[in-house]
């Protein structure tokens, strides 16, 4: 158990919650070990400060009762004070003691089970009377359904910083799952009240585009750097090409988070529709100083990356480009080409997978041709069959065979096929297995092309043997490509990617 005094001497000294020894003796409780000092802690009362408040009891305190349906509009809020207690007390906890918080709160002050089954009841029972007894019975109904908990997240959400801790709060929450630390159904149904307030304070029109260049604050500039997770930035010079001539940065900003980007997307402007990354994030020779309009003729949305761990799964990232799409018209109105050129996170681990020695259906004999089986053995000097499929996973599972210019040649008909059918046919609940390709089709973009050596990055031949795709905004259709792909799960694909999805099919025994 965690008291409120023993927080309060750990903010008091931060030195102290490194080293538990000094911090146990601070207290006067001689502690051998760490174990001992969370033991000790739970047990110890220090008399000579006064009562000392329980985590049970400051949550009782601080989550008030539902007032009655009578009084939902008369009740006043709580003071101030409480929802910065409750912020201080939660962020001085441990993770271990802050998975105890969520669970105690999710399960002790939510939903009251037996008034809701009352009522359910009761508008069960009106289904005989008039409709306006019916309405106030469901409107009861729905309203005993709220959880305790949710007036205090409305209650801290309007005190300064607090929208921003309760989008950290959701991401322990988030954590809490992932990871399987809980399976608790109290801590899902916690997820589920945060995602809900956070997706309506977050909506698209409450959200502030802004453009990022090199005269924005020097803070966000940092912040823009560390957040970028599908490029990273190298230095300075490279943060300053990235928001210069030919280029474009925006993010998404919240009133209640000033100074925090929520999710950023970058836009090379080019000649045409980019297929290798290179030429965009570490070829600026070729830049000018100043922006010629006529050799601009294509958008390439080559970065998007959510900053805020909290937000997952409010829709943001659809939104900004769509909004970018907008600014980039009003300032080029000539352009007509708009696309991403986008990793493929998933890709060698999925291979890998096929490849393993203890996959027993195929054995990853069936992938590839029986000609460029003779190859690979060839090449890496492996026997036939087990040998040569574990040879090739070898290879694969470094970035060296990038280095032979036979395996370059040999792998790739293999490899662009094998990529097509994992972004096109390899699916969970009947939508695109891989995220990215998700998240575009369902934005109604086109998958329009896979490029060989796109990304030569050490990251991007682990990642996906150096492939990239483009995923092909066409303006007019993507609203008809969205609809598409949510109701039916049909994927809006080029010629080229079709006619390496039918190779596939056709060439690999699976």
């Amino acid at each position: 158990m965690i008291t409120l005094h023993f927080v309060r001497t750990l903010r008091c000294g931060s030195r102290s919650w490194r080293q538990p020894g000094a911090l146990c003796s601070g207290l006067k409780v001689k502690v051998p070990n760490c174990r001992d000092c969370r033991e000790a802690r739970s047990r110890s009362s220090i008399s000579d400060q006064g009562p000392v408040e329980t985590m049970e009891d400051l949550l009782r305190r601080t989550v008030a009762p539902l007032p009655t349906y009578e009084t939902r509009d008369k009740s006043s809020p709580p003071p101030e004070s409480s929802s910065v207690e409750i912020m201080h007390f939660y962020r001085s906890l441990e993770k271990e003691h802050k998975l105890e918080f969520l669970s105690r709160l999710a399960q002790d002050f939510g939903v009251d089970h037996r008034s809701v089954s009352e009522l359910a009841g009761k508008v069960v029972e009106s289904q005989q009377r008039d409709m306006a007894t019916v309405l106030q019975a469901e409107d009861r109904l729905r309203y005993s359904l709220i959880p305790r908990y949710r007036p205090m997240l409305s209650h801290i959400s309007k005190v300064e910083g607090g929208v921003k801790f309760l989008v950290d709060l959701r991401a322990d929450v988030i954590d809490i799952l992932s990871s399987k630390a809980s399976d608790s159904p109290h801590i899902r149904d916690l997820n589920g009240t945060l995602k809900g307030l956070l997706s309506e304070w977050f909506s698209v029109g409450l959200l502030c585009l802004e453009r990022i260049t090199w005269q924005s604050p020097c803070e966000l500039l940092q912040k823009i750097s560390q957040y970028e997770a599908v490029h990273p930035v190298r230095n300075w010079t490279d943060i300053k090409r990235r928001v210069g001539p030919y280029r474009r940065c925006y993010a998404f900003t919240h009133a209640a988070m000033p100074g925090e980007p929520l999710v950023v997307l970058h836009v090379a402007l080019t000649d045409d529709i980019a297929n290798n990354i290179q030429a965009i994030v570490r070829e600026f020779a070729t830049l000018d100083s100043e922006e010629d309009v006529n050799k601009i003729n294509a958008a390439v949305f080559y970065s998007i990356s959510s900053t805020q761990a909290g937000l997952q799964g409010v829709e943001l990232g659809n939104y900004l480009i769509k909004r970018v799409v907008r600014e980039l018209q009003g300032e080029f109105p000539h352009i007509s080409q708009f696309s991403s050129l986008s990793p493929i996170p998933g890709f060698c681990s999925w291979l890998q997978g096929l490849l393993s020695p203890q996959r027993k259906e195929v054995r990853g004999v069936g992938l590839l041709t029986d000609q460029e089986w003779r190859a690979v053995e060839e090449v890496t000097g492996a026997g036939s069959g087990a040998e040569a499929v574990e040879a090739l996973r070898k290879l694969l599972g470094t970035s060296e065979w990038v280095q032979s210019d036979r395996l370059v040649q040999v792998l790739e008909p293999a490899l662009m096929r094998l990529c097509a059918w994992y972004l096109y046919g390899e699916k969970r609940r009947g939508y695109a297995i891989n995220p990215v390709a998700n998240f575009h089709l369902q934005n109604g973009a086109t998958m329009w092309r896979l490029n060989w050596q796109a990304d030569t990055s050490p990251r991007g031949i682990t990642n996906s043997c150096g492939i990239m795709v483009n995923y092909r905004y066409f303006l007019q259709e993507t609203s008809a490509n969205s609809a598409t792909y949510l109701q039916t799960k049909a994927i809006s694909a080029s010629e080229q990617v079709l006619s390496l999805v039918s190779q596939f099919q056709k060439n690999s025994k699976l």
